[in-house]
Order: C-alpha cells, then sequence, then structure tokens
C-alpha cells in the first residue's frame, strides 16, 4: 500500500482528484453560484415591482444588494484559497525550506491545466 506522500511525488493517482476541482468545483464555486445569486435577487425584485407594494420593493432592493455582496464575496473565496494555499506552500525563500509534503501538491496543482 503506497503512502500519501508517495502519490504526492509522482502526482499520477492524484492528478484526476485535483482535476476535478481545480477545473469542475471551483469554476462552479466562483462563477455559478454568483449568477444564481444575482438571478435570484433579480426576479425578487421584478416580483416585488410588479406587485406595486413600496414595502416588499424596499425589502427587495435589501435582499438584491445583500446577494450582490455575497456574490462578490464567494466570487473571491477561490483566490483567496489559492492564495493562502500558496502561502502555506512554501515556508521561506528558496525550495528546500518548504514545510514536508506540501510542495509535492502544490507544484501537482499548479501543474494540472
Amino acid at each position: 500500500m503506497s503512502s500519501l506522500f508517495q502519490i504526492l511525488d509522482n502526482c499520477e493517482g492524484l492528478a484526476p482528484i485535483v482535476r476535478f476541482v481545480k477545473l469542475g468545483i471551483f469554476p462552479i464555486i466562483q462563477i455559478g453560484i454568483p449568477i444564481i445569486l444575482i438571478i435570484m435577487g433579480s426576479i425578487d425584485l421584478g416580483k416585488a415591482v410588479l406587485s406595486s407594494d413600496d414595502k416588499a420593493i424596499k425589502a427587495a432592493q435589501g435582499a438584491l444588494v445583500k446577494r450582490a455582496i455575497a456574490a462578490v464575496a464567494v466570487f473571491f473565496v477561490v483566490t483567496i484559497v489559492q492564495l493562502l494555499f500558496g502561502l502555506f506552500a512554501s515556508s521561506g525563500a528558496d525550495d528546500s525550506e518548504t514545510i514536508t509534503g506540501t510542495g509535492d501538491w502544490w507544484s501537482c496543482w499548479n501543474d494540472i491545466r
């Protein structure tokens, strides 16, 4: 049975998982969720406008603003996570000072396209 660090050394065993997360999950989180949040807020605002109720319009506007802020935050989550992982992957200026095992998965992450 091979250990995780042996799998990380050649990046072959981990490549399908990394590819799925990097090219499948992250784009859905970064692009899809903000679009869905904005569309849902727009639909709610449209319903409130059609009902011609001033109180409902103000509530829908507030909800739309909150969803837009959440959409921007979700959009930047992927970038922040990658930045933090990059900082943790290299602890010093030269590659000999990397934390044990982290340089391997980080190079595997960066090599997947």
